[in-house]
């Protein structure tokens, strides 16, 4: 549906913010009901173009995947949790890495912070709660909370258990495009050690 509004826009339109179950499309009634002349309310004629990109997308109607080989450390500072969680699910770090790793994964949604992108689906043998209190993370910090699997773009507090640390920028807003990662994009990690990690900073 998100796809179908980007490929039928119109004046008023201001933003589509896709989710896991949901869409949100943001409007301006005024400048609608100025353009747009409908006979009815601004939201009622938004809703009808809300309903035709139910009736009418399908499958065809998605943008073409885009996929990023994002790098990642899973050494000493940069996965503070990684031990942890191997000793939690009882296997070793390694078959973490190599599972989390082997995964082409799909973006379903940006949220939480900007350019926070939520992954999904972990292999089940790696998927894990999350933790009980939150703790500080770095900007970069791959995490894994039940199936899921993100990367924080920014420093905050966070949940998550954090497996590895990857050394690009998720969040510029000075950019054209502040987050270059979108929903329905595929993406795929492969591990780097922390020398190429400071050379790829």
């Amino acid at each position: 549906m998100a796809a179908w509004f980007s490929q039928h826009a119109f004046d008023g339109l201001n933003n589509i913010i896709p989710a896991y179950s949901s869409l949100t499309v943001t409007f301006d009634p005024y400048l609608i009901k100025t353009t747009w002349q409908p006979a009815s309310t601004a939201f009622e004629w938004v809703k009808q173009k809300l309903e035709a990109a139910y009736n009418l997308s399908n499958e065809n109607s998605a943008m073409p995947a885009t996929l990023h080989r994002i790098p990642v450390c899973y050494e000493g500072e940069y996965a503070p949790d990684l031990e942890a969680l191997a000793l939690h699910l009882q296997i070793t770090t390694r078959e973490i890495i190599q599972l989390h790793s082997a995964v082409v994964y799909r973006v379903y949604m940006i949220g939480f912070l900007p350019g926070f992108a939520y992954l999904g689906t972990v292999d089940e043998r790696i998927a894990a709660p999350r933790k009980p209190q939150p703790a500080s993370v770095k900007a970069g910090s791959v995490g894994i909370a039940g199936k899921q699997t993100g990367i924080y773009p920014l420093n905050s507090p966070g949940g998550w258990n954090i497996i590895g640390r990857m050394p690009l920028k998720m969040f510029d807003p000075h950019a054209d495009q502040p987050v270059w990662m979108q929903p329905g994009d595929q993406i795929q990690f492969f591990p780097i050690t922390a020398r190429e990690f400071k050379s790829w900073q």
